[in-house]
């Protein structure tokens, strides 16, 4: 019983550590795409427009 709940805390650990890598993974994919010209350019534009409706 003791062996099952050890290997069983290994596993957390080692499924903690894939999640951290996927969401890292996640986070560099996510921040490609924003920084991309085409994605700034749009985000510089709809910015533009708030701005001017807004004033």
């Amino acid at each position: 019983m003791a062996t099952a709940a050890y290997r069983e805390r290994g596993m957390s650990t080692a499924e903690y550590a894939v999640g951290t890598i996927a969401a890292c993974a996640f986070a560099a994919l996510l921040f490609k795409v924003v920084s991309s010209p085409e994605v700034q350019e749009m985000l510089s534009s709809l910015i533009d427009r708030a701005l001017k409706t807004g004033g």
